[in-house]
């Protein structure tokens, strides 16, 4: 692999690390800050949601591994 497609793909993973730690903190604040008795729906679309980002992000490292050398 090149080293112009290596550099691509590092400022990616970082960019997509940011992004992870980001979305991390934001959902451990409003965790703290949610009421009891909240938004049932809400909750659920927000853990299926959660559920979806981190297959996403599995199959991502998946990739990625599949081709670095």
């Amino acid at each position: 692999m090149g080293t112009m497609a290596g550099d691509r793909i590092g400022r990616a993973l970082a960019r997509i690390e940011a992004a992870s730690q980001r979305i991390e903190a934001a959902a451990a604040r409003g965790a703290g800050s949610a009421p009891a008795g909240g938004d049932p729906e809400l909750q659920t679309k927000y853990e299926a949601l959660r559920s979806e980002a981190g297959e996403a992000l599995a199959e991502l490292d998946r990739l990625l591994g599949a081709i670095e050398p």
